[in-house]
């Protein structure tokens, strides 16, 4: 099996740098250098090519990262199957979910907790990236599995359907806003509008929601555009425009009055979430586990009032 030199070699290979490896695995940059000499020299051929700060992987190192990768993720399943035999409490383990902010702040969580009881002895990582580069960071396998909103036509993954969320129109319960049972979706060319940053799931599927009603992102004049849905949320609490966050992200604002839900005829917005698999990983025993416990968490939630899907 995979020596901690490989693991090594791995990290310095996907951050195709000595140092932010060294940051990754909490050792020392001249631990790094040591470690991938003997490597070097157990297979006889230079692994990194060193121009200067940057570092790249020679045609030996890219054959090596392939093996690596591979053993990875053979080492992680052995592991798993074989100190489950006894007792699933002492499973061992480790899993890296990637997903976006909404899932990673408002859904995980408590899927995180009850998985951590079942299975205290499985490290979990999350790893919390806009939608664009969730997919992205499963393919290069820096992730084992990726809650993504919608499908992507790429044929190397496997979709399974997760849950559905809701976006909706808010505005502070200060903002002039609030006191208006209707606007009407022409309104949003002259009302100041929050909008997430580019790449956000959450600013596709607004953005998808305008068209329906012919109207475009450009066509929304007065509008500003922050990063991260707390960070949208905290601004629509101080401010008097109107924003678009997810229902999960604001439920304890409408409930208390801080935030006012609005009523704009014809934008509905609905967003179904999925789980992610690499093609040919589906059958990975954590990731199935994982899977089948949140499910059954949220469809017990699901039982209490949310939206399935259909």
């Amino acid at each position: 099996m995979l020596n901690f030199g490989h693991l090594v070699f791995y990290e310095v290979a996907n951050q195709l740098s000595f140092s932010k490896a060294a940051e990754v695995l909490f050792i020392s940059q001249p631990a790094i250098t040591k470690h991938i000499q003997t490597l070097e020299k157990q297979y006889k051929v230079s692994l990194f090519e060193r121009k200067g700060n940057s570092v790249s992987l020679t045609a030996e190192g890219k054959i090596l990262f392939t093996y690596v990768v591979q053993g990875r993720e053979l080492q992680r399943q052995l592991e798993f199957d074989i100190t489950r035999q006894t007792d699933l409490h002492i499973a061992k383990g480790s899993l890296t979910l990637g997903t976006s902010t909404t899932i990673s702040l408002y859904v995980i969580p408590p899927v995180f907790s009850a998985f951590h009881q079942q299975y205290p002895n499985i490290d979990l990582t999350l790893v919390n990236r806009n939608s664009e580069s969730i997919l992205k960071a499963l393919l290069d396998h820096e992730i084992d599995l990726a809650i993504t909103q919608g499908k992507n036509n790429i044929n190397t993954v496997k979709y399974q359907y997760f849950l559905t969320d809701e976006v909706i129109p808010v505005c502070s319960a200060r903002s002039t806003l609030a006191k208006r049972k209707l606007i009407q979706p022409e309104e949003l060319k002259n009302i100041p509008v929050a909008l997430r940053e580019r790449g956000s799931g959450t600013l596709s599927a607004v953005t998808e929601a305008l068209q329906k009603c012919r109207l475009s992102i450009g066509d929304i004049k007065r509008r500003i555009v922050l990063g991260g849905t707390e960070a949208l949320k905290n601004f629509l609490l101080d401010d008097t425009c109107l924003g678009f966050l997810p229902l999960r992200s604001v439920a304890k604002q409408l409930k208390n009055g801080e935030l006012v839900r609005l009523n704009i005829p014809g934008i509905s917005i609905q967003r179904p979430f999925y789980f992610v698999q690499r093609r040919g990983s589906e059958a990975d025993r954590i990731n199935q586990q994982f899977i089948k416990l949140a499910t059954a968490h949220y469809n017990k939630t699901a039982g209490r009032g949310e939206h399935k899907h259909k």
